[in-house]
């Protein structure tokens, strides 16, 4: 029997230590109780490799097989940013550290906003995207998918939900930040739950 059988109560590690992210997929993964949801906080000892990619799907591949070969456990590995057309596409994969490589949050926010700060109405378009690859525990991949939610980027700073850019973005069809939302909105309408949307057929069907 595939060892992704949920008779025993078949284990995932989400490839990520951000506590805000393994909360969201925690959430996403409950349509899916039989699925035991764990993180590399239950493996303080594994360290995930540079993420040396070009592309958020790069990235993500990057860390889930490196994971897979450590740990050999299913791995889900997320790789997602922001990307800013009239800015090249930056953030982009650096959006984690865009201002500076240990960069906090608030850092970030400020350092797109003055990079922003002459641009109007449809020059302030951009997306989230997020990369979800599903390595199998012998470091094959199982599945690799993408999600895309695509707004504009704010002023200023509204609401203090979410993480990352989340004060600044607001999706198309709204008229709040995604951190003025509450986060069951959030789950259902972000590029992570897009993409990870495509997951669930092969998730359900294993």
């Amino acid at each position: 029997m595939d060892s992704f059988s949920t008779k025993k109560g078949m284990e995932i590690v989400i490839a990520s230590t951000n506590l805000h992210k393994i909360r969201e997929f925690r959430e996403m993964f409950k349509c899916l109780p039989s699925i035991d949801v764990l993180s590399l906080l239950n493996f303080s000892s594994y360290k995930l490799p540079p993420e040396s990619g070009k592309t958020f799907q790069e990235n993500a591949e990057i860390k889930a097989l490196d994971a897979a070969k450590a740990l050999g456990k299913w791995i889900l590995a997320d790789d997602s940013g922001l990307v800013v057309p009239s800015l090249g596409g930056n953030p982009g994969i650096n959006s984690r550290r865009y201002a500076c490589e240990d960069a906090t949050d608030a850092e970030n926010r400020l350092k797109l906003l003055q990079e922003m700060r002459h641009l109007r109405d449809m020059h302030r378009a951009a997306y989230y995207q997020c990369s979800l690859v599903l390595v199998q525990p012998n470091g094959e991949i199982k599945k690799s998918v993408t999600g895309i939610c695509e707004g504009f980027l704010l002023e200023e700073e509204r609401g203090r939900n979410g993480f990352g850019y989340d004060p600044l973005f607001v999706k198309h069809d709204y008229d709040k930040s995604f951190a003025e939302i509450d986060d069951s909105t959030k789950n259902r309408i972000s590029h992570r739950y897009k993409a990870f949307e495509k997951l669930l057929g092969v998730l359900q069907g294993l």
